[in-house]
């Protein structure tokens, strides 16, 4: 066992009893009896004093008739369902050829320590990022079990992606009840916080007591679940990591905006890729291709230089509000804590195959930004040559998509009279991504979740980092502050100050203060306080 491995295991409060099935406090410790959630009997696994269900049914695959189209309950079933091994990832561009991937994607997993059926452990439901056309609940670095360990159920969830969790189309308005279309995959993250209300308490979870959280467009998710009025007492607390309520993140691409009218030609233009714009009903046409086909025709592409068809949420009015920001300044988003910040290398990430970056492209990338205020977007963020172009690229995308955004949902939650925490993460660890990238998009998820070994070049002051974290973490899920013995003071956002997780954890004030005041000023909007 190597040092990273014993230090782990140093990570949970103590070893929990397995979880076995039965009415009051489980069975034996090699117990896999089966749990009875609403849609039938299921199985899982143990390891230890973590017991584990993956790829569980949480609504009717999306399929024929039902693709595009809000989720709907799933079919109940007698015999004991083996819930054992995580279930396929939803279609998505540049899908690896033996990887397990089918539209029937709409599942969860579950990691518990709890002892017994009626623990009542606060819950952490995940929600994994991708730019809404990647990603799965399934890639290792999501996997709860190290975090679960410290007192918490934890939640991976699928949703739908890309097209076929975002297309907006005139034909499918005419089909909806609401008179809208599109934001499928988020109505899928309701459908599964629905879920998780009506069977958690079976994993020994509080349904009363959920925290969602995520990160890149899982934090964006978090951050829009905040506005939806269906999601309404759906969860206590929300934790977003880098990412937030869309509004932003045009600066990272021009067309992720959540424009109504955009996306629907966007919907418009794939029906004739597909060779159904002319058919008698576009949308049954459409439903009869395969989901690689829509998905192919789509041809997404997160390259913050190339524009194209980009499905994601939109702002419908129904599903989400018509303007984001004027709901969050009247204080109408729900009122919970929250947790939100960013990583200091943001943009590395979308530029690590980037070769030609010039002043040329850099000015080019501004415009397509900025528009008449250029001048002073490169005043702001300046780049005196070719060289330094990669570093204001980065410095562009890490204020403008992620730590304004955070900072702005910190301050209308605490204008909101609720606890709110913002952070900066800075560590770079020796693996050779962050070597390459710095603190890039993502490096935190190691540490959040406690999934790092020594040989990908972590080390032990990694593991107090992940310890860390994962416990104010976890403090959030129980109280709804992150505080608690034995760590760093984490002062609120009224005092405008934000915690760094780098080489230390220490506080800082005033986060990119001057560039976030003219990212806020670009909004149109006076949303200082």
């Amino acid at each position: 066992m190597n040092t990273i491995h014993k230090l782990l295991l140093a990570l949970p409060f103590g070893l929990l009893a397995l979880l076995a099935c039965g009415q009051g406090a489980w069975a034996g410790q090699n117990n896999t009896d089966a749990l009875r959630i609403d849609s039938g009997p299921i199985s899982g696994t143990a390891d230890g004093d973590m017991r584990t269900y993956l790829g569980i049914p949480y609504a009717a695959p999306p399929v024929g008739a039902l693709r595009w189209r809000p989720p709907q309950p799933v079919a109940a079933w007698k015999d004991v369902r083996p819930c054992t091994e995580f279930g396929p990832a939803c279609p998505q561009p540049r899908q690896n050829p033996n990887g397990n991937y089918s539209e029937d994607c709409l599942t969860l997993n579950v990691w518990t320590s709890a002892k017994k059926p009626g623990a009542r452990l606060p819950v952490m439901v995940w929600i994994h990022g991708g730019a809404f056309n990647f990603g799965a609940s399934s890639l290792p670095e999501y996997h709860g079990a190290n975090l679960a360990r410290r007192g918490v159920v934890v939640v991976t969830l699928n949703y739908r992606l890309g097209p076929l969790g975002f297309l907006v189309h005139p034909a499918l308005n005419g089909e909806s009840a609401r008179g809208v279309s599109g934001n499928y995959g988020l109505l899928d993250q309701i459908a599964a916080l629905k879920w998780v209300r009506s069977n958690i308490a079976a994993f020994g979870g509080a349904p009363g007591n959920v925290t969602i959280f995520g990160q890149s467009a899982g934090s964006r998710s978090v951050s829009l679940q905040l506005l939806s009025p269906l999601s309404k007492g759906l969860f206590a607390r929300a934790i977003a990591q880098s990412g937030g309520p869309i509004i932003g993140s045009e600066y990272l691409s021009p067309d992720f905006k959540g424009d109504m009218a955009a996306v629907s030609r966007m919907g418009q233009e794939l029906a004739k890729r597909l060779g159904c714009a002319d058919a008698s009903d576009a949308i049954a046409a459409m439903r009869t291709k395969s989901a690689e086909e829509v998905v192919a025709a789509a041809a997404c592409s997160t390259s913050v230089f190339e524009t194209g068809l980009f499905f994601a949420p939109v702002f419908d009015g129904a599903v989400l509000p018509k303007d984001p920001a004027v709901t969050f300044l009247a204080g109408r988003q729900h009122r919970v804590p929250v947790i939100t910040g960013s990583t200091r290398n943001e943009g590395t990430l979308y530029l690590k195959d980037e070769k030609e970056l010039t002043l040329a492209r850099y000015e080019a990338f501004l415009r397509a930004r900025f528009g008449s205020e250029t001048p002073a977007a490169l005043a702001m963020f300046p780049a005196k040559d070719d060289d330094a172009v990669r570093a204001a690229i980065d410095r562009v995308i890490s204020v403008g998509a992620n730590a304004q955004p955070a900072r702005f949902v910190a301050r209308m939650a605490a204008k909101a009279g609720r606890k709110a925490f913002l952070y900066q993460f800075t560590r770079v660890p020796g693996t050779m991504m962050a070597r390459q990238l710095g603190a890039f998009h993502g490096v935190d998820l190691a540490y959040m979740f406690g999934n790092m070994a020594e040989a990908d070049g972590y080390n032990a002051m990694d593991v107090e980092l992940s310890r860390q974290m994962m416990t104010y973490w976890v403090n959030f899920a129980k109280t709804g502050d992150p505080n608690g013995p034995g760590l760093p003071v984490w002062p609120t956002q009224k005092s405008e100050t934000h915690m760094e997780f780098g080489d230390t954890v220490r506080t800082g004030t005033g986060l990119y203060r001057d560039a976030c005041d003219f990212i806020e000023a670009q909004w149109g909007r006076s949303l200082k306080q």
